[in-house]
């Protein structure tokens, strides 16, 4: 049987246009220009013989026609991607994910064999980097990313949330006072700020500390503070595997407030099967390192 059918873009644009009531909005759902909302919703008005917008003082509005035809057109557009999605999330489907290096490193990988053995079903594919991942246009399923906000658009999961505080090798004494940190060097991942945040919370506001002549990144400087060479400002979930196995202690009670741990997706890869239980099973481990219980 023979159908008519208008091109799918201009459905996409006319469907989000019509929700949001708005070319602008709907423009940065679909990451495209306003003037290319405008042509495929001006073509398919033309297609169709009938005006499905008005213009009014603050933009468009739906025309009764154009209410009527996304009555008919929403669900007809989430049947199709349902329906894709199934095929996409079959039970033995795959699951790709970005993850910041050191996370990837120090907890999520030494981890991942919990998750393979309660869904052998889900191939994994991860991918250790700090570089930006497109999860908005399906680059990725999901990505860890230590940041202190999430794009806009994108749905996310708290990883963690609680304070840095100073770790160090058992070999190291535990300071009786900040300032005797100083004795045994401090490992800086970043130019010395962080750690010069942490005296100012300590009580010497006056403590600087200097970048160092070759910065560490955030793995190096743990794995230096594991062989001795001084103390270094991580998040709890950083150095877990290492403060179980005795190579790093907590050297101080203070802690301070910094960017957390997220879980990023869209909401298309949230509906997938295998996105929902790497969700389920990584907000579940990670349960000791929010200071709250609250999942966006």
């Amino acid at each position: 049987m023979s159908r008519y059918l208008p091109p799918l873009n201009a459905l996409r644009a006319f469907e989000a246009a019509g929700r949001h009531q708005s070319f602008t909005g709907s423009a940065d759902e679909l990451n495209v220009s306003h003037a290319a909302i405008s042509r495929h919703v001006r073509g398919l008005e033309k297609q169709l013989g009938v005006q499905l917008f008005k213009n009014v003082a603050r933009g468009v509005v739906l025309t009764e026609a154009g209410h009527g035809y996304l009555k008919e057109i929403t669900p007809a557009l989430d049947r199709i991607s349902q329906a894709s999605e199934h095929l996409r999330c079959r039970a033995d489907g795959n699951l790709s994910i970005s993850c910041e290096s050191t996370f990837a490193m120090k907890w999520l990988m030494p981890r991942l064999g919990s998750f393979r053995n309660q869904y052998p079903e889900i191939d994994v594919t991860l991918v250790s980097s700090n570089s930006y991942a497109d999860i908005g246009n399906n680059e990725f399923d999901l990505a860890v990313r230590c940041c202190a906000s999430v794009e806009q658009g994108l749905e996310f999961d708290t990883i963690s949330n609680t304070p840095y505080f100073p770790y160090g090798s058992p070999q190291l004494p535990v300071p009786d006072r900040p300032e005797d940190f100083l004795k045994h060097g401090l490992l800086n991942w970043d130019t010395g700020q962080m750690w010069t945040k942490w005296f100012a919370k300590a009580g010497l506001p006056e403590q600087k500390v200097h970048r160092s002549p070759r910065p560490f990144d955030s793995l190096l400087a743990i794995e230096g503070a594991i062989a001795g060479q001084g103390y270094v400002l991580a998040s709890p979930e950083l150095v877990a595997i290492d403060v179980e196995g005795n190579r790093l202690q907590q050297m101080s009670p203070i802690g301070l407030e910094f960017i957390g741990y997220f879980l990023v997706y869209s909401k298309e890869s949230g509906r997938r099967k295998a996105v929902v239980a790497f969700r389920k099973w990584l907000v579940e481990e990670t349960v000791a390192f929010r200071q709250d219980e609250t999942t966006v």
